[in-house]
């Protein structure tokens, strides 16, 4: 069965792929608030498994994940500048696969259950986006650079789960109620302006 996708909604595709690169080379894709740092990188991901199911959401997924690992690559992430020079290959896993799987993850919830609950799906893609972006990026780096000098430092003998939750903290609950509410708010614009069906 051939899936193919109609002018406008390439159109689409495309503007929220150049948005992701607008906001992961500008201050637009981070809030800064003192020592914290939230991004908001997976907003258009949720727009787009919203807009055009698991293909869209894998798309823009698999364009976060590109945009993190050039990001780390041109120091843009001190974190992520480590890592490279840990293991450059098992890196880009990191930054790549766990963006990939959130994208397609909230296109399949979105495909789900917009046609039984559209409004309340809109909220759980949004919530879901930032989520699982957290999990599998965190859930990465401790299975692919846990054993590493650099990572057993942050993790200063915690329970890996503790390491996680004070890892993110704050930032991880702030980047899930702005996901939930502009994915959903956004969501439901592009419905209602006919950019796309339900």
């Amino acid at each position: 069965m051939k899936h193919s996708l109609k002018p406008r909604q390439v159109t689409l595709l495309g503007l929220l792929s150049g948005l992701l690169i607008l906001m992961s080379v500008t201050p637009l894709g981070y809030l800064r608030i003192g020592p914290l740092s939230a991004t908001l990188n997976m907003i258009p991901v949720g727009i787009a498994a919203i807009a055009l199911g698991p293909l869209g959401g894998a798309v823009t997924g698999c364009v976060f994940g590109l945009t993190s690992f050039f990001s780390a690559l041109s120091g843009g992430s001190p974190m992520g500048t480590m890592l490279i020079s840990i293991s450059p290959v098992r890196y880009f896993v990191l930054a790549f696969l766990p963006r990939f799987l959130m994208g397609i993850s909230v296109g399949l919830v979105w495909k789900l259950l917009s046609g039984r609950c559209p409004n309340p799906a809109r909220y759980l893609v949004g919530f879901l986006s930032a989520f699982l972006n957290t999990v599998l990026f965190m859930g990465g780096l401790v299975l692919l650079f846990g054993e590493t000098e650099y990572v057993q430092s942050l993790i200063g003998g915690q329970n890996v789960l503790l390491f996680i939750v004070t890892f993110v903290g704050v930032n991880a609950v702030f980047e899930m109620a702005c996901a939930t509410i502009l994915v959903a708010a956004l969501g439901k614009a592009i419905y209602k302006a006919h950019l796309v069906g339900r």
